[in-house]
């Protein structure tokens, strides 16, 4: 099968589970419930299609497809600016907050971080990309262990609010932020489609890509800041889901077997795509909504990533 039939083949999967979501159990108004199934599609879209473009971008960068970008410590920063606001300013502040604040504020929080890092590490010429991994990582360690400090010092009513947004959950999506959040997202994804042969270079690791051309250093901090919107949007839309895009992007390397970025990006961003309408099916179907997407995810995400750790251990 050739690679554009393997692509039109998951369109045509997405579509069928979009059609499956959108129709069935049509139960009460139908034009609310069909206005706010496609809202949930519309959002699963954007989420799975930022999530899934990120981790091959940064898997790319890190030559390695077991790390993601939350290694880099956005979710952490995330919870932990929505941990400082109930701890200093009350859950009030935080549920009566607009979803155009909460949602600016939040991406802007992660992005804000994300500059800082980037133009700190960056600063000196020829920085090892790792060692701005690490720092990341560490960084995204102390955050969490604050997050649970500051979480034991809450009280528990005020708790139950922060732990509203410790898991993505399609339901909780912000409705009105979509379209921005959308076009954010596609102007991310045609600046990453413009360096598709650079990306395919950048593949074969650092010393080949400077031997054949590529201006190494510019290209990775341009995509690590792409890397870091995606991450910030998609986590500020929905909420953090840790393991989404190592499966994704994985299931993408695994069925089209190439180099090639324009494929790899857009089979990773419909498998991204198709399993969050088909997760978000059977968590309201089937679990009629006694868990959110995430933990489902993350559950499958986690034995997804022990197989992958075993499996790289074996080719050792």
């Amino acid at each position: 099968m050739s690679k554009r039939m393997k692509v039109a083949v998951l369109v045509v999967l997405v579509l069928v589970l979009a059609v499956l979501f959108l129709f069935t159990h049509l139960r009460g108004d139908l034009e609310y419930v069909l206005r706010s199934r496609g809202e949930k599609i519309m959002a699963m879209v954007f989420v799975g299609w930022a999530g899934a473009v990120s981790t091959v971008l940064f898997q790319t960068m890190t030559h390695n497809r077991i790390l993601t970008p939350s290694i880099i410590g956005l979710d952490a920063v995330y919870m932990l600016v929505q941990t400082v606001v109930v701890f200093f300013f009350g859950s009030t502040t935080l549920t009566m907050m607009s979803d155009t604040s909460h949602f600016l504020f939040s991406a802007g929080t992660m992005m804000g971080f994300s500059v800082l890092l980037y133009s700190f590490l960056f600063r000196r010429e020829g920085q090892n990309l790792y060692f701005i991994l690490l720092v990341g990582m560490i960084l995204g360690t102390f955050m969490q262990s604050v997050t649970s400090f500051l979480q034991y010092l809450i009280d528990p009513n005020e708790f139950s609010i922060i732990q509203d947004r410790m898991f993505a959950s399609i339901n909780n999506m912000k409705t009105d932020l979509l379209w921005p959040a959308g076009w954010c997202i596609a102007a991310a994804t045609a600046y990453t489609y413009r360096h598709l042969h650079e990306l395919d270079v950048l593949s074969l690791g650092k010393d080949h890509a400077i031997n054949l051309g590529v201006d190494y250093e510019r290209i990775v901090k341009r995509l690590l800041m792409v890397v870091a919107l995606l991450v910030s949007i998609s986590t500020a839309l929905v909420g953090p889901i840790m393991f989404f895009g190592l499966i994704v992007a994985n299931l993408a390397y695994a069925f089209f077997q190439t180099y090639e970025h324009r494929y790899l990006l857009a089979g990773a961003g419909l498998f991204g795509i198709a399993a969050l309408i088909g997760g978000q099916l059977i968590v309201e179907r089937v679990f009629v909504f006694s868990t959110p997407l995430s933990v489902i995810v993350n559950i499958v995400g986690g034995a997804y990533f022990l197989y992958l750790l075993i499996k790289e251990r074996k080719a050792w």
